[in-house]
This record gives C-alpha cells, sequence and structure tokens, in this order.
C-alpha cells in the first residue's frame, strides 16, 4: 500500500489526534509518499523520523529538494515551467495522487494546495482521509460527493478563493451534477 500523506503549509506541528492517525497507518507497513515542503510536508517528515520509518518516498520538483530530514530516496518530478509558482510544486502532488493507493491530508480549511491534493486523489478514484484542523476531525473521503460535505465547513471567503483558483465548482460537479457547497 502507498499513501500520501500531505498537508498545509500552516500546520506546522503534529497535534496528538494527527500522530495518532498517522500511527494507526504506519502499523499497515506502507510506502508512505510525502512532499518536500515547510509546513506540514516537513513536520510529517520530521515524525517519519523520530519513528524510524524508512518506507519513505519523498516527491520533489524540479532538481532541488527543499527538506529531505531522513535522507529517503527522492523522486524529481520535472515540471516545464521555470518559475517556482503554484503550478511548479503542484506537479509532485499530481504525481503523488497518481501513484499512492490512498491519502492522508492535514487541513487547515485554508489551503488550496491541500485541497487540490484532495481533489486529485479523489478525481483519480481514491481515498483520502482528511484531518480537518479547525473542528479536530477525521473525515473519510471515497467521493467527491464526500468533499462537498466536508466543503460545508469552510467560510464563504475561503470557498470563493477556491472557486477561483481552484475552478471547484466545475471540479465536483462533472460527476455529480449541481451540488451546493454551500
Amino acid at each position: 500500500m502507498k499513501v500520501f500523506m500531505g498537508g498545509s503549509r500552516q500546520l506546522v506541528r503534529l497535534n496528538k489526534n494527527m500522530r495518532q492517525y498517522f500511527d494507526d497507518t504506519l502499523k499497515k507497513s506502507p510506502t508512505i509518499f510525502v512532499g518536500d515542503a515547510n509546513g506540514s510536508d516537513k513536520a510529517i517528515q520530521q515524525y517519519l523520523f523520530e519513528k524510524k520509518y524508512q518506507n519513505v518516498l519523498v516527491f520533489c520538483s524540479g532538481a532541488h529538494c527543499r527538506n529531505n530530514i531522513g535522507s529517503w530516496e527522492v523522486r524529481f518530478v520535472q515540471c516545464d515551467r521555470n518559475s517556482r509558482d503554484f503550478a511548479f510544486y503542484a506537479a509532485k502532488d499530481r504525481q503523488m495522487s497518481m501513484e499512492a493507493d490512498m491519502g492522508l491530508m492535514l487541513w487547515d480549511g485554508k489551503s488550496k494546495g491541500t485541497l487540490n491534493n484532495i481533489l486529485n486523489l479523489l478525481e483519480n478514484e481514491k481515498k483520502s482521509s482528511v484531518y480537518f484542523s479547525p473542528k479536530k476531525l477525521l473525515i473519510n473521503l471515497a467521493s467527491l460527493r464526500d468533499l462537498t460535505h466536508l466543503l460545508k465547513y469552510c467560510d464563504h471567503a475561503s470557498l470563493d478563493y477556491f472557486e477561483k483558483s481552484l475552478h471547484l465548482s466545475d471540479r465536483i460537479h462533472s460527476d455529480y451534477g449541481q451540488l451546493s457547497l454551500v
């Protein structure tokens, strides 16, 4: 089993609940895919390093890895963009979502990158467990329809931002018709 673990850059520490979810996942001895960003990626890497977990693959966009705390194997994902913008870093995330069997995301309800990862996993028919930090809830998602229930916890400003930046309604409605996000 291959698990894509990731999350919001604003979440820099793993609380007790997050660690428990990770511990439960690691008991199954999966290969962990993790990115190289600061924030959740770095916190996840630190957690895996402290656990002496070795079955880790760090994905990096371009030819440089920002963080690899455990000196694990690295997969460099090439991107045809020169600027280190959202699309540049999203390339590695898209690759992880395609190769993973499932996802475990830590989301602050504001990060478009984490929401994009959740969308990519669901669009690739991969289940995702999302720790929604504002409510301290673990929410299991198996479909885009499930995602609409999670999005109801988000404020209107965030939903507007996701709509503009990720074309959220187009991505969700593509399979399920007109679903209300709020």
